[in-house]
């Protein structure tokens, strides 16, 4: 083997060319798929590749550079974003809402620079995109700062986030090096466009907040912003977003003459540009193509609000200039928001997946955009109440974000009478148990553990693998359960047989009598663990693991009082409210009840403040060989100590496994206390615990 190297740290030469390589391939391949969507390779040869570049940058951590593929999937969370200025300010837009205001902009663009009215400024049409305006700051071709628009002079730097994005280029490259028209990637140069959610992502990211309990979007918009201003960027890189570049700010070393020619380099330069681009030659043409994506922007699989025109010429829009906050030289479109009026026949409260309550408007049908509508969404009591929505009020609806039919608003003066205000009911409409909202919440839940309408989300969390962990049993198979009325409760999994489940869909004996194992398997789940499987409000892992640590045992935490749950470590009032609520439930005690017939009512030891873990933070990274790293949290949290995810100056110790990473470099750095499994098992032995 060659004892070359193309890095610092002595890397061999053929170990280096195959991570370029990889890099190359792995950003083509999403330069075709992301920007493009003119995939190239499978998803499974895609996979290979990326988790052989993990494995070489693992091995020789010093090749890891910014713009490798592998820093996508996103950083440790941050506590705040850093306030960004802009070398050029993002300037908003003027509006105009009819054919007749874009005359008038043609017109004084024209008086503004002393043309004849008959003489026509040739104009480029861009798809108006409803997200958030961003910006990305390259220095020879490398990413280096992503932002907010802001004010439009100070945005927020949300730079890791910006990266996990597939479709923004970590590095920029030439895809027409060969054409004698094609820029070169400038030394210095600031994109700008719109980070927006497609309606797929959109509806996937919703249906996952309603199973994990929290409130959903109201529409795209909201979505993509959200998702780009986490501050934790592995959340941001779990989301599908993309983003539509459509200009620049701040650019050296490069020359243009019009703003079509910036659109076409930066298609070069490896951005995704929106190809639905006209460039008009007269403000006829450009109310012709206003008119034409009235109607065909339905068919888009991303909101647009309107288009933007923008003067070509870059000269012209020197001349024309700015006027306070927007340019002279574009105008945004903006199409008439599609609304419908019509009569609420009904207000009906459904119940979602994760027992949240929904006020729903059972509407005289009405089309709005093209669709008929019947219901609409009024989000929640709050709402309601605001809008001052009653039943036989005549409002005006319209489908947020092209997705979600909304009341906008109550049409007062055809209201008839004194319609009764709307309440939300204190029972669930579908099960019957108590309704709760908890303190400085908008939602309303109902507490039943065996409710019909979120039977689907409980059991996927109760069969999850930080829950009773049964494997094999996944959301497919729980459909066919519950679809079958084989089970109506968590409880019911214990009662299956294999004669039950043989008949279902794609299964055999084989694959019943596994189920039927893995069921029998996760009796032997510990306290906290069942506490966790519950599913109770507010009550998460280490919540769990309070509780059984205090009680020991389940009927205990039952039978608890409310004070007497406050008074647990790592519990408050919100916290003990919602436990003794949901224990309070007839529901509950049943499959509690159902659960210890079948074998299930585990017991725990008490916390053990040992001299050598109690109150030290400590961290697992790497491989673990002996111990899974669930089961070493959970043994060093029995034991006195607060295991944690993240290493920071509080962190006492490190526990170091195979392949460790950024956790060890982080602990090393910060002169944090580092020890091997090996050593730290022998501190477990020492604080008289045995391990099997």
């Amino acid at each position: 083997m060659s004892t070359g190297s193309l890095f610092e740290g002595g890397i061999p030469n053929e170990i280096a060319s195959e991570i370029e390589d990889i890099r190359k391939r792995i950003n083509r391949a999403n330069f075709l798929y992301y920007v493009k969507d003119q995939p190239e390779i499978s998803d499974a040869e895609y996979d290979r590749l990326m988790r052989r570049l993990q494995d070489l940058e693992n091995e020789y951590p010093e090749a890891v550079t910014p713009d490798s593929p592998t820093q996508r999937v996103g950083a440790i969370p941050q506590t705040e974003f850093a306030p960004y200025q802009h070398a050029v300010p993002m300037l908003s837009l003027a509006n105009a809402f009819d054919a007749d205001e874009l005359q008038a902009f043609d017109e004084r663009c024209k008086r503004f620079l002393g043309m004849d009215r008959e003489t026509p400024i040739e104009y480029v049409c861009e798809l108006k995109f409803d997200g958030l305006a961003c910006s990305l700051t390259y220095r020879g071709g490398i990413l280096v700062a992503g932002a907010t628009r802001g004010d439009g002079f100070q945005g927020e730097n949300i730079t890791e986030n910006l990266r996990t994005i597939k479709a923004i280029p970590l590095n920029l490259h030439h895809s027409r090096r060969e054409s004698p028209d094609a820029k070169a990637v400038p030394p210095v140069v600031e994109v700008r466009g719109e980070v927006i959610l497609e309606h797929d992502e959109f509806r996937r990211i919703n249906e996952e907040r309603e199973i994990n309990g929290e409130p959903t979007f109201a529409n795209p918009r909201n979505a993509a912003a959200g998702s780009v201003r986490q501050l934790d960027s592995r959340i941001t890189a779990r989301r599908n977003l993309t983003m539509f570049c459509y200009g620049v700010g701040a650019y050296d070393g490069v020359d243009f003459d019009t703003h079509y020619e910036i659109l076409c380099a930066l298609g070069d330069w490896g951005f995704k540009v929106n190809p639905n681009i006209k460039v008009a030659g007269n403000i006829d043409e450009v109310v012709a193509y206003m008119n034409e994506w009235e109607t065909k922007k339905e068919s888009l699989p991303y909101d647009i609000d309107g288009m933007v025109v923008k003067v070509n010429s870059l000269d012209l829009q020197t001349r024309l200039g700015s006027v306070s906050r927007s340019p002279r030289w574009a105008i945004a479109y903006k199409y008439p928001a599609h609304q419908a009026t019509t009569v609420i026949k009904e207000i009906r409260v459904q119940v979602g997946r994760t027992g949240a309550l929904t006020p729903v408007a059972i509407m005289e049908p009405v089309e709005v955009s093209g669709v008929t509508v019947s219901r609409a969404t009024l989000h929640n009591e709050d709402e309601v109440h605001r809008k001052d929505v009653r039943v036989s009020d005549t409002v005006v609806i319209q489908r947020a974000g092209e997705v979600i039919p909304e009341v906008v608003e109550v049409v007062k003066e055809k209201r008839v009478g004194d319609p009764e205000e709307f309440t939300m009911p204190d029972k669930c409409p579908v099960c019957g148990a108590d309704v709760e909202r908890a303190e400085g919440e908008a939602v309303a839940r109902c507490v039943g553990i065996a409710c019909p309408a979120q039977i689907r989300g409980r059991m996927i969390h109760f069969t999850s693998r930080n829950a009773m962990d049964i494997d094999g049993v996944g959301p497919a198979l729980l459909d066919q359960f519950i679809d079958n009325g084989l089970i109506h409760d968590p409880a019911d999994l214990y009662s299956l047989t294999i004669d039950q489940i043989i008949p279902l869909e794609r299964m055999a004996k084989k694959s019943a009598e596994n189920a039927i194992n893995a069921i029998e398997v996760s009796k032997n789940a510990n306290l906290s663990r069942l506490i966790y499987a519950l599913g109770i409000r507010h009550v998460g892992e280490r919540t769990a693991a309070s509780l059984a640590q205090h009680f020991g045992s389940i009927e205990a935490v039952r039978n608890a009082s409310e004070e007497e749950l406050a008074e647990v470590q790592d519990i408050g009032p919100v916290v003990a409210r919602s436990v003794a609520k949901f224990f309070d439930q007839e529901e509950t005690t049943e499959v509690l009840r159902k659960l210890k017939e079948a074998g299930i009512d585990p017991t725990e030891e008490a916390r053990r403040e040992t001299e050598e873990f109690a109150g030290k933070t400590i961290v697992f990274t790497g491989a673990m060989e002996k111990l899974t790293r669930e089961k070493a949290q959970e043994l060093v949290f029995k034991l006195g100590a607060n295991p944690s995810s993240s290493v920071s100056k509080n962190t006492d110790l490190v526990v170091a496994g195979d392949k460790a990473g950024s956790k060890l470099e982080k602990a090393i750095s910060l002169g944090v206390k580092v020890i091997s499994e090996d050593e730290f098992l022998e501190m477990v032995k020492q604080a008289g615990v045995e391990i099997d």
